[in-house]
């Protein structure tokens, strides 16, 4: 017979985590999408690679901007209130997305879709703390690291189709995709407000008992932590918080710079707007089942650090070699080299940075990290853009965002070697 924990647990993973996936799953598409929309939409609205690559980017800068704002609101609000306006809203601006007239109004868009979508993930996340225990909570969250390369496994030829259909109801297929997809987050914002439930004390759907255990087991877990206070002021001073942060942006921009120009690159090979759909999910989809075998394996052998700079390492090198290759086989085989492997490496990423970061820092700290690591999809993209429109190609783009990569697994390497030492090294009076 199941014991009451079982019980509750499986109540809860059930009424709440095929939502929040598929919430995440269209999270990550919108913003990604605008990658296949740019086949067609850059020669018909005249945007260049750098304009492409400055609008792809500037979510970001909204979505940092109003990410602590979005979270204090969430706080003040209730997750499913606030969960609920932040999807319905970023669905309305990505819908609108295919309105569009030019660079500014690109622009414009960009800037409200990062600002609506602001606090989204973080305030999942806040959610899950609410109704898992700290026993439960990594693999409640492991859904939401599988829904990124998963959304582009089924985007990609969604939106690769949708692209194609020139003509339908008297739109680019652009604008179609921007419209179909954007419905889905609509619809499932109005779910999140009728599923979720904010607090276990407001969930008629468990037994009495059953809210006294979940209730219990949180606040024993509450009460262990606010013997700790909190200190925000040390994080912003904090080595290891910003040092993390830095290697986020290195492992976050490999991710991001192929997202947004890896539809591109694969047209580049003169295929069809659909042939490209369908092999742009290709690197996804090996993405999706790597990071689940080397996230367990890491967990099995409770090691983090070699466990995130080796696929890192992998994803400077796949990413590197393929600007070297001219053969589109083979550059897609290294590009999937490098996506299954920066994917891998955030997944034992986050595992490494809840386990580095001091009790007192844990919360303020990864709020850091995250943001910082971030702003990498800022930047990158308007490098990648810029380079573009340089040189003809984006073989240059990629091979800055692999360097900086690169700088950033040295930086990890160094800094944990130095710390080994130190631990390592006997005291003397």
């Amino acid at each position: 017979m199941d014991t009451i924990e079982k019980q509750v647990m499986r109540k809860v993973s059930r009424r709440f985590l095929p939502l929040l996936f598929l919430c995440f799953v269209a999270a990550f598409l919108d913003r990604v999408n605008v990658g296949f929309a740019a086949i067609t939409m850059n020669r018909e609205l005249g945007l260049t690679a750098t304009n492409f690559g400055m609008g792809a980017g500037l979510f970001f800068l909204t979505y940092f901007i109003f990410e602590v704002p979005s979270n204090l609101a969430l706080q003040r609000s209730g997750a499913r209130r606030w969960i609920a306006r932040i999807m319905v809203s970023w669905g309305l601006v990505a819908g609108a997305m295919a309105f569009i007239q030019g660079p500014s109004s690109f622009y414009a868009l960009r800037l409200l879709l990062g600002a609506a979508e602001a606090g989204f993930g973080p305030g999942i996340m806040f959610f899950l703390t609410l109704w898992f225990p700290a026993a439960y909570r990594a693999q409640a969250l492991g859904y939401f690291f599988v829904a990124m390369p998963f959304a582009s496994v089924i985007g990609s030829p969604i939106s690769g189709l949708l692209v194609s259909l020139d003509g339908v109801l008297g739109l680019s297929g652009w604008q179609l995709m921007f419209l179909v997809q954007a419905a889905p987050t609509i619809i499932l914002g109005v779910l999140v407000w009728y599923v979720l439930t904010d607090t276990p004390e407001q969930a008629d759907w468990l037994s009495v008992s059953e809210k006294q255990w979940l209730i219990g087991a949180l606040q024993n877990e509450h009460n262990e932590r606010i013997s700790t206070e909190e200190k925000y002021g040390a994080v912003l001073t904090s080595p290891i918080a910003w040092g993390l942060g830095l290697v986020f942006f290195g492992i976050a921009g490999l991710n991001y710079g192929m997202s947004f120009f890896l539809p591109q690159i694969i047209h580049a090979f003169n295929l069809s707007i659909r042939t490209t759909g369908a092999l742009a999910a290709l690197p996804f989809a090996v993405a999706s089942i790597l990071m689940i075998w080397w996230g367990k394996r890491s967990d099995s052998r409770q090691e983090r650090i070699a466990h995130t700079i080796i696929p890192q390492i992998l994803a400077i090198l796949g990413l590197a070699a393929s600007t070297l290759v001219t053969t589109p086989s083979l550059k897609l085989l290294f590009i999937t080299i490098a996506c299954a492997s920066v994917f891998s490496a955030i997944v034992v990423f986050w595992a490494l940075v809840s386990g580095d970061l001091p009790p007192s820092q844990a919360a303020a700290g990864v709020a850091l990290v995250n943001c910082v690591g971030n702003l990498s999809g800022f930047v990158y993209p308007v490098l990648i853009g810029g380079l573009k429109d340089r040189t003809g190609g984006y073989d240059a783009g990629l091979q800055v965002i692999a360097g900086f990569g690169a700088i950033a697994a040295v930086g990890l390497i160094v800094s944990y070697a130095r710390r080994r030492r130190v631990e390592t090294t006997p005291a003397y009076d």
